[in-house]
């Protein structure tokens, strides 16, 4: 068991936040237990954690990045998607083939995500089996836990980032064989790039192979107009870019789902992200550096659509979820200003939400203090920006949410593991 006191702070729902202020919280085989007063009397052994006036709030979740590209984060932010790709993305990409390259450059990337306020976490690797273990590997001794996709991708690449169609299905089996039973907190998801990058016949294999091994799936949706324009040309069957991917049962229903972006879904894409639960990666820094557009997440929440957020590594240079909060507060403000749209500025409470228990969700009980939910927690000491004496707990969560950085961190907990 453990015992903390501080000040908690965390989501009900996106409109909610619960604020129990210098109390105890009692975290019971990894879970919340519950809050009290005084030191509960099942606990009157236990030590107690004692953070004092410090902002305790659930870990943070990035439901989408991309680790390989963590070494340029930063370049060519001036270029449009698929442009960006082909002079950085894939180029980097490529060198994950070697893996003395692969491990100075995920290591970097495991630290800095361990010593952040992110406890969970969705990522893409490459199409490369070994550099994908090795990062798992990395990830499960830094005590995050997370989802990691070996990239499957046979066309539309280059040369060098493009894999046999039957060499990709046998290469990612391999890895899946590979990793079985080998992770407590590291678990596989299936990862085709994107539509574009994928042949028919290559989406048929992953479908065999989720049938076998009953996997979540990852992926990217109508992030850019050119790129929604290339996927209907491939597709002319298709009435949208979700129907690419649910007509080979890639998208939700019985397989938990992420669709990264989603910045000009039609209502008839929307309507099938929501009938098959599908999950939202928004990635507001991304959007705008690529010049995506703005993705409308109050629609989104208000259908009651499942959305998180994420940082998008590279194309977002920001591993900071944090940054990513405050990044869709200012784009949805633009958005409205921009369309004349109505109701689309996104409140403190939706984006503590996002982050948090929206994002968490998809990895179960996860992202709040509730009763039942796996403790992932951030200890925040917000004293440098600052006298925080007139301000109530909820405005000094605004201003963390805005000026926090690693540096902020006192500890951090992840499934009620202390790992910082």
């Amino acid at each position: 068991m453990r015992l903390l006191k501080g000040n908690f702070i965390y989501s009900i729902d996106k409109n909610e936040i619960e604020i129990k202020e210098n109390q105890y919280l009692l975290v019971k085989d990894g879970k919340v237990e519950g809050f009290y007063n005084e030191v509960p009397s099942i606990a009157k052994d236990v030590k107690v954690e004692d953070y004092k006036d410090n902002i305790i709030i659930p870990g943070l979740s990035d439901l989408h990045v991309h680790a390989p590209q963590y070494a340029f984060r930063g370049m060519g932010m001036d270029m449009q998607l698929l442009d960006w790709l082909n002079t950085y993305a894939f180029k980097e990409e490529g060198k994950y083939k070697n893996l003395e390259y692969a491990k100075k450059q995920y290591s970097k990337f495991v630290d800095d995500v361990k010593n952040s306020a992110t406890t969970r976490l969705s990522i893409f690797a490459t199409l490369h089996k070994d550099a994908t273990i090795m990062l798992m590997d990395l990830l499960e001794n830094a005590g995050v836990k997370a989802y990691v996709g070996k990239v499957n991708m046979d066309r539309n690449s280059p040369e060098f980032l493009s894999e046999d169609t039957i060499e990709s299905k046998e290469d990612t089996i391999e890895w899946l064989e590979q990793i079985k039973d080998r992770y407590k907190n590291i678990k596989p998801i299936l990862t085709p790039r994107f539509i574009p990058s994928c042949t028919d016949k290559l989406m048929d294999e992953i479908q065999n192979i989720n049938k076998k091994y009953k996997l979540p799936i990852q992926s990217h949706l109508s992030e850019n107009t050119s790129e929604i324009d290339w996927v209907a040309d491939l597709h002319p069957d298709t009435n949208n870019y979700a129907e690419a991917y649910d007509k080979y049962n890639l998208f939700g229903k019985e397989n938990k789902t992420i669709m990264a972006h989603c910045v000009h879904c039609p209502d008839d894409e929307l309507n099938l992200i929501k009938q098959n639960n599908v999950t939202v990666a928004h990635c507001p820094q991304s959007n705008a550096n690529l010049t995506s557009g703005i993705a409308p997440i109050k629609k989104m929440l208000d259908m009651g659509i499942d959305v998180g957020l994420g940082s998008d590594i590279a194309a977002g240079s920001s591993l900071s979820i944090f940054r990513a909060m405050s990044d869709a507060v200012q784009v949805s403000k633009l958005r409205e200003a921009m369309t004349g749209e109505k109701n689309q500025i996104l409140t403190l409470s939706e984006v503590f939400y996002l982050g948090t228990k929206g994002g968490g969700k998809f990895f179960g009980n996860v992202g709040s203090f509730e009763k039942g939910y796996e403790f992932d927690a951030i200890v925040l000491n917000d004293e440098s920006f600052g006298d925080n004496s007139d301000f109530t707990l909820k405005e000094r969560l605004e201003r963390i949410i805005y000026l926090s950085d690693d540096r902020n961190i006192v500890a951090k907990y992840v499934a009620g593991n202390k790992v910082i």
